[in-house]
């Protein structure tokens, strides 16, 4: 085994994917959302960064091929764990997470049964746009864990009265309150129609490796 540059990023993105659910166990809200965030935007970044450097570099190995998906898999299973574990389990974020969930552990087994024929289903491109719009997606929706946090700071100690007066322009906004609200709520649209396109990607996705496995799955007659 070779732990080239290449590979050591991809390995600090698979020790990243857990650190991001260790950071709600030792920070209090909004940091807690702030470490994660830049933690899964910074290991999200390596994983175009390695591919293209082993690439350029001549640096492509057996292991840096094998922990690659994983890494991309860990991030966004437990980034989508910790997303939904922090939520109202609105099943608009429910459903299109379990979708992305059940493929990745559906085509993890079945690359498991096929074993070494498991290299005939190539990666396409299509998949490693699903996992960029995966990836966008729940750094925008960690986004609004932060906008969240901090307008809830802001509005702690007012009543429903002044938080609407300030918000319709009768009182005058010191503490900011319409462009977190505007900022909060934007960034919950945004992820969420992200996460549903990531959730329609995997989906397509998973039917293709399906697809291209059947033959192999056939018993012998």
């Amino acid at each position: 085994m070779t732990l080239n540059f290449p590979n050591s990023l991809t390995v600090l993105r698979l020790l990243a994917a857990p650190a991001v659910a260790v950071m709600f166990l030792y920070f209090t809200r909004p940091y807690a959302d702030w470490f994660a965030l830049l933690l899964f935007v910074s290991a999200a970044v390596t994983d175009w960064f390695d591919g293209y450097l082993a690439r350029s570099w001549k640096q492509e190995t057996k292991l840096g091929a094998m922990l690659d998906p994983i890494a991309d898999k860990a991030m966004v299973v437990i980034a989508l764990m910790v997303i939904v574990g922090f939520s109202s389990w609105s099943p608009w974020l429910i459903l299109p997470a379990t979708v992305i969930l059940f493929r990745e552990v559906f085509v993890s087994g079945l690359r498991e049964f096929l074993g070494d024929t498991a290299g005939t289903l190539k990666v396409t491109k299509l998949a490693k746009w699903k996992t960029t719009v995966q990836m966008t997606a729940i750094a925008v929706l960690f986004s609004q864990g932060v906008f969240e946090h901090y307008l809830g700071m802001s509005v702690y100690g007012m009543d429903a009265a002044m938080v609407q007066g300030i918000l319709s322009g009768q009182q005058e906004d010191v503490l900011g309150l319409g462009w977190k609200v505007a900022a909060t709520d934007w960034s919950g649209i945004v992820g969420l129609i992200l996460l549903w396109l990531a959730a329609a990607l995997t989906a397509i996705t998973g039917w293709d490796y399906f697809r291209k496995a059947l033959p192999y799955l056939k018993d012998e007659s």
